[in-house]
């Protein structure tokens, strides 16, 4: 495995930047590209590309605008004291907004001559993992998409974003195989979103995991970051099955 190495790629009219982890040989390999959470330094997520490159997949984390290695201003947190109905439309803008950037990180990489085009997955937790919802309603290019935990932390106080994610599950013509671990902040996401799934059938899949960890931050981002030995032979089964 090579990696992580710091890689550029374009935005509209900015320069973002992001990991990259690419398996020994010469390819061309599929890829998975990773959407983090809304936290201000993301990081390599360093077990999630050891753990794809090892089972034969190139491996992409973006960093969106305002985030860790990439410039612009951090909008979080800046609702605060806005009426809830500006929160809610602010937030939803948000996500609207970060999608230009996670589109053009898989243009990106579906465009280097290491990644075979046609195989590309994308994965995300939290806020990324709605923008995975979004991504796929959006027809990203990517055939396969596994969110984890999307808005399970605002899930109970915002039917505004439920109804959005609904509608995006609903839009996505690409299967989606949806994770969570039972002791996250809400199974909301897995219930509401789980139904539509189930509607559109197979290869599309809901699983609830057993508690990770001994606290809902545990069960919500440390598992999708950390447990790849709880649901990564579950996800390379999904992603093996859509992706061939």
């Amino acid at each position: 495995m090579t990696g992580p190495r710091t890689v550029s790629f374009p935005a509209g009219e900015a320069t973002l930047h992001g990991y990259l982890f690419v398996p020994e040989g010469s390819g061309p390999f599929p890829a998975v590209a990773w959407n983090h959470g809304s936290e201000r330094s993301p990081g390599s997520f360093d077990r999630l590309g050891a753990f794809y490159a090892s089972a034969g997949y190139a491996f992409f984390c973006p960093h969106r605008r305002g985030h860790g290695l990439s410039p612009g201003p951090y909008a979080f947190g800046t609702t605060a004291r806005r009426p809830r109905s500006a929160v809610i439309e602010a937030v939803i803008a948000l996500h609207e907004a970060q999608l230009e950037d996670t589109l053009a990180a898989l243009t990106w990489l579906g465009r280097q001559p290491f990644v075979e085009a046609g195989r590309l997955a994308m994965s995300g937790v939290s806020f990324g993992g709605i923008q995975t919802v979004l991504a796929a309603e959006a027809g990203a290019g990517a055939r396969a998409f596994v969110p984890f935990a999307p808005a399970a932390i605002a899930w109970e106080g915002n039917p505004e974003l439920q109804e959005r994610l609904v509608q995006a599950v609903r839009a996505a013509a690409a299967p989606m195989f949806l994770v969570q671990a039972e002791n996250d902040y809400s199974l909301g996401p897995s219930k509401v979103l789980g139904r539509e799934l189930e509607r559109k059938g197979e290869p599309n899949r809901v699983r609830v995991y057993p508690p990770y960890g001994d606290s809902t931050d545990s069960g919500h981002g440390a598992f999708a970051c950390e447990g790849t030995d709880v649901w990564g032979a579950d996800v390379c089964r999904f992603l093996e099955e859509v992706l061939t």
